[in-house]
């Protein structure tokens, strides 16, 4: 696939991003059918067929169970050739979520995610949002610790994957990366989109396929109508199915060929 930049954070991805919640966690989540985890042979495979498919983008985060910790064990090298995605302020502990997005916390959670990781920084760092992301931005102290760690090169940009309209505008303002839902049944956060094309920050899309609750033309429809939105830097697409991974790819390919050339 052909990479794409990440804003203007010198980063290039993958259009299509492989999300790894499934890979850790299987309770609490909002999939159409239950899951068992993936053992270790069969993390590897699903990794070493990503990098196959010129996929280089990986999201994860504490709050995805053993996510971090497996793929800092099986992540196949080299380091660079992977763009890594994290993220700060949720911890799915005991089968529920807290959150802590103050300062010292943040720094440990990073701290933390490098270690599990067995890397020595971070491509991107978002802002796992409780549902207020305006209080998150505005009150609590884990954005100025985000940028305090890119000063340091702990990460090289930082984000917020959020929930709200109101705190994607925010955070395409004063960060460097905005996580946002857009399907077609959810076009709501698309004016976010619109703002972070034009002031030249990256765009992850999540929930891009509905976590398998997929509409009236399934996956192409939702990658056509994603893909349709100037300024996409890549959709995180979650699954441990490699005939779903091929497909998701090939589907893409697709229709990114046909952007780039429509007489074909």
């Amino acid at each position: 696939m052909e990479l794409r930049p990440l804003g203007s954070t010198g980063i290039q991805v993958s259009p299509l991003g492989l999300g790894t919640v499934k890979v850790g966690r299987n309770e609490q989540v909002k999939y159409p059918q239950p899951f068992e985890l993936p053992d270790d042979a069969a993390v590897v495979r699903l990794l070493e067929q990503a990098k196959a498919l010129g996929i280089n983008l990986l999201d994860t985060a504490p709050a995805y169970g053993s996510s971090q910790e497996r793929l800092g064990r099986l992540l196949p090298g080299p380091r660079e050739r992977w763009v890594i995605v994290s993220k700060v302020g949720e911890i799915f502990e005991h089968g529920q979520s807290r959150f802590d997005f103050s300062f010292a916390g943040t720094l440990r959670s990073v701290e933390h995610s490098l270690r599990t990781l067995k890397t020595d920084y971070l491509d991107a760092v978002l802002l796992h949002s409780d549902g207020d992301d305006l209080r998150i931005l505005e009150r609590e102290g884990a954005p100025d610790a985000l940028r305090a760690l890119k000063e340091r090169g702990l990460i090289r940009a930082h984000g917020l994957s959020g929930k709200t309209l109101a705190g994607g505008l925010k955070a395409v303002a004063e960060l460097d990366v905005v996580m946002v839902a857009c399907n077609p049944s959810y076009p709501d956060e698309i004016p976010v989109i619109a703002a972070a094309a034009q002031a030249g920050k990256g765009v992850l899309i999540k929930k891009g396929l509905q976590s398998g609750h997929l509409g009236p033309g399934g996956v192409e429809a939702a990658l056509r109508f994603v893909f349709a939105q100037p300024g996409v830097s890549s959709l995180i697409a979650g699954t441990i199915n490699p005939v779903h991974l091929e497909a998701n790819v090939c589907a893409l390919e697709a229709i990114l060929g046909d952007r780039r050339d429509p007489e074909t």
